[in-house]
């Protein structure tokens, strides 16, 4: 056989789907990769940070009652995450709005590890008993038995809530589902809410990482946006 007829026609054949897919959608292992990383040093703090922390308190907590039906919401943070993620790394097809909302994750979380590893803290806001006896109960003292009450500023659950909504709201692919965006609003508010009425942030913890929220709004969306938009009007001025 002509060698370079051999070389084309090992060239020309079809690549298996699975890693066609794989090909495809590659850019998704940006957050798996930092997800690695995060989970060992977030699972180091919750291991070696347990003694001679700073202790968050505001007089307004006191004033917040202990609600244990709010682990519902407090739960579906995780699936309502890696539903987003799916979403932007396999459905949406602007890579774009991907990297925006992975670049925002990414500051979020890294600026939690750093300043829980130079600021350590945490909360005794935990109640001790329980009035009652059920579902929701039983599954807070799993919550309180596997997540400490240390490694809390910024709170991630409202930081990430808030960049998961950032993303769904600008989304183009999304502009015509309008509730799906209401949906994601009411899920949001009630996962942040839950973070108090679970006693597993202090409104400290929860402004804050809203702040945060807000700072990277700024950089990853508004002046993004603001700088293409200046750069199509110089476009059309120069014309």
């Amino acid at each position: 056989m002509d060698p370079v007829n051999k070389y084309k026609d090992k060239t020309s054949r079809p690549v298996h789907p699975a890693i066609q897919s794989v090909m495809d959608h590659k850019h998704g292992c940006i957050i798996v990769l930092y997800g690695i990383f995060y989970m060992a040093a977030f699972c180091y703090l919750e291991k070696n940070i347990q003694h001679d922390y700073h202790i968050i308190h505001t007089f307004i907590d006191d004033h917040i009652p202990f609600c244990e039906f709010f682990i519902v919401p407090y739960m579906l943070w995780f699936p309502f995450l890696a539903a987003t993620l799916v979403y932007f790394i396999f459905f949406n097809k602007d890579k774009q709005e991907y990297y925006s909302y992975i670049k925002n994750l990414c500051m979020g979380m890294t600026v939690f590890l750093a300043v829980s590893y130079l600021y350590p803290n945490g909360h005794q806001l935990r109640p001790e008993t329980f009035a009652r006896s059920n579902l929701c109960v039983d599954l807070v003292r799993w919550l309180y038995s596997t997540d400490t009450s240390t490694n809390i500023l910024p709170s991630i659950h409202v930081f990430n809530s808030l960049a998961a909504y950032m993303a769904v709201s600008r989304c183009r692919s999304l502009a015509g589902h309008i509730w799906v965006k209401r949906g994601t609003f009411v899920l949001v508010l009630t996962i942040i809410l839950s973070t108090m009425f679970l006693k597993q942030h202090s409104v400290v913890d929860v402004v804050l990482g809203a702040a945060m929220a807000g700072l990277g709004y700024l950089f990853f969306y508004q002046y993004p946006a603001r700088k293409y938009t200046r750069q199509v009007a110089a476009k059309f001025s120069y014309k």
